[in-house]
């Protein structure tokens, strides 16, 4: 496993008002809850408060988790690295440590770090996408490219 220091690091306050530097541990995988609140906090403009994602995780599924669950999780994810908290403002704030794009990319990067054969993984994954993401990878490489 990588060195927290070798990752790309997210700025965060701790307590004392000062930074500290993580970022989500390499092949950490989400809970159904943890990835339902990761979901509504990339889809989140501003940071949300534990209250804000109970409500909104209540308009999105049938059954609402408690405030103490929310609490709960929202700290999870905080330990693993995956949200920011902002123990500066009462009541907590809470947004995405880095995108849903880092995110996937991560997972990508970590299931392909962990295939004995890389290239035929790729070669399969490459086969099997529709034409149009396939024209996609090919711009993208020719410009990487260049």
């Amino acid at each position: 496993m990588k060195s927290r220091s070798s990752k790309k690091a997210v700025r965060e306050h701790d307590h004392s008002h000062r930074i500290q530097e993580y970022s989500p541990e390499e092949g950490m995988s989400l809970g159904e809850l943890e990835q339902a609140i990761m979901d509504l906090l990339w889809d989140a403009t501003e940071p949300q408060t534990a209250n804000q994602v109970r409500d909104t995780l209540a308009e999105r599924q049938e059954n609402t988790p408690a405030i103490t669950t929310v609490l709960t999780v929202l700290g999870r994810l905080h330990k693993k690295g995956f949200v920011v908290k902002d123990d500066a403002r009462r009541p907590h704030e809470f947004s995405a440590a880095t995108s849903r794009e880092d995110h996937t990319v991560q997972l990508l990067n970590d299931v392909l770090g962990s295939a004995v054969d890389k290239h035929a993984v790729l070669a399969r994954f490459i086969g099997g996408i529709d034409p149009s993401d396939a024209q996609a990878v090919r711009h993208l490489l020719s410009s990487r490219d260049k």
